[in-house]
């Protein structure tokens, strides 16, 4: 039901939002590598970041994996230890989402987005109870140092075909966006 060139295009979404919205700085690196390729590494005791953009025709799951290790905390929190880990992730995971969304929304006008929430990495073999369409699973490192874990899966309720221009998502953090 999801054509190549769909499935080709909401990758590429997804992809392109990881590289946008996961390093904390723009000079850092984040190499992104499809877990079937040599190279990607999986995350066993993870915890996972869910988040859904639904439509009429579709349910996308963008689930981000990660350890709450010394490494990934300082990197995704840096020395600010007022909030918690989690709530600096989930708004980096929430910005993520956001761009594919506001991509998508060039192709599906009526999309919601929905509210992050963490579970155990144990629930990933669940999602084919969902009957996907679509699942796809990476390795994320960014500066070599910090691994996550990011899989897309999309259930598809018609045929869905469309071909997005991807040449890149702007990085918009913190600008005000006017109506």
């Amino acid at each position: 039901m999801i054509s190549g060139h769909a499935k080709d295009s909401i990758e590429r979404l997804f992809i392109n939002a990881l590289k946008a919205r996961l390093p904390r700085q723009s000079h850092h690196s984040c190499e992104i590598v499809a877990a079937g390729e040599r190279g990607a590494r999986q995350l066993p005791d993870a915890k996972v970041v869910v988040l859904t953009i639904s439509g009429l025709v579709f349910r996308l799951l963008l689930i981000l994996h990660f350890d709450e290790d010394e490494r990934t905390r300082e990197y995704f929190a840096g020395e600010v230890t007022e909030r918690p880990f989690q709530e600096d992730f989930l708004e980096i995971c929430n910005l993520c989402c956001g761009a594919v969304n506001q991509e998508l929304l060039h192709y599906f006008p009526d999309l919601g987005m929905s509210t992050p929430y963490v579970l155990s990495a144990s629930c990933l073999p669940y999602l084919e109870a969902l009957k996907p369409q679509l699942v796809e699973t990476y390795s994320v490192t960014i500066n070599d140092t910090v691994t996550l874990g990011a899989t897309l899966c999309m259930c598809a309720h018609a045929p869905i075909d469309f071909v997005a221009e991807t040449s890149a998502i702007e990085d918009t953090s913190g600008e005000l966006e006017l109506f």
